[in-house]
């Protein structure tokens, strides 16, 4: 085989890979379209669920066309699973999709970010979105509702922040106050333990010199006591035994 000859088969040879690329990304841009078709018709007829599962379907094709992954948001937000429907519309804002395609996609991350009360992300989406489409007023008036609605949320947080701080001095002149009330309470305790215990002592001391003032007997003295109790004694035995002694005698006449 001359060398013009090998060189006839190998254009050949591309030529036909070329073909056979194209009529295989036909053929997946083809199935594409026709699922993304199924999820819009699914769509309609608010089976967003179905839809969903249709378009994340025909994001698994190589291409991933940006008005699949947009009704794919699109389908989330319906659903209220406005998490998962934030991650999704960057993808068509970073696909190549026309600018009017990333307006919208804007528009609605807008919306999302409203639902979910994140006015500062809401109204940076739809200032995005005015940048690309100027003229869209559903926008300019969401972006005016999301910015008033961020103006309230900052006053009500400013407003929250103060009365948190004036909570907070109210909470520490009150924890002060106990504290004050604790200390007050423990100087009064000590004052009357200290008052009881001097009273103790005083007590103490006065029963001792009570005891000290008590008359002493002296040794003698207590002998002559102990000596007129005995005599005493004696006396009374004697008295006693004359009484006894006295006793007549009745003799009985027979």
């Amino acid at each position: 085989m001359n060398t013009k000859t090998h060189l006839g088969c190998k254009l050949s040879m591309i030529i036909l890979l070329l073909i056979l690329q194209i009529n295989l990304e036909a053929q997946t841009n083809a199935t594409e379209r026709k699922l993304v078709r199924e999820g819009n018709k699914k769509y309609i007829e608010k089976q967003f669920s179905d839809a969903e599962t249709i378009y994340r379907k025909a994001m698994q094709t190589e291409h991933g066309s940006p008005t699949g992954t947009y009704n794919l948001g699109n389908a989330l937000y319906r659903q209220k699973k406005y998490d998962e429907a934030v991650q999704q519309y960057p993808s068509t804002i970073n696909s190549k999709a026309n600018n009017e395609s990333k307006a919208k996609a804007y528009h609605n991350l807008g919306n999302t970010y409203l639902e979910q009360q994140k006015y500062q992300e809401s109204v940076d989406a739809y200032k995005q979105a005015l940048k690309l489409n100027s003229k869209d007023e559903q926008t300019r008036y969401n972006y005016a509702y999301a910015k008033s609605k961020l103006v309230q949320q900052q006053q009500q947080q400013q407003q929250q922040n103060k009365d948190d701080k004036q909570q907070q001095k109210k909470d520490d002149k009150q924890q002060e106050q106990k504290q004050d009330d604790k200390k007050e309470q423990d100087k009064n305790q000590q004052q009357q333990q200290q008052q009881d215990k001097e009273q103790e002592q005083k007590k103490k001391e006065e029963q001792q010199q009570q005891a000290q003032q008590k008359p002493k007997i002296s040794k003698e003295d207590a002998e002559r006591m102990l000596q007129a109790l005995k005599k005493d004694e004696k006396d009374l035995q004697k008295k006693m035994h004359k009484k006894e002694g006295t006793r007549s005698i009745i003799s009985k006449n027979w």
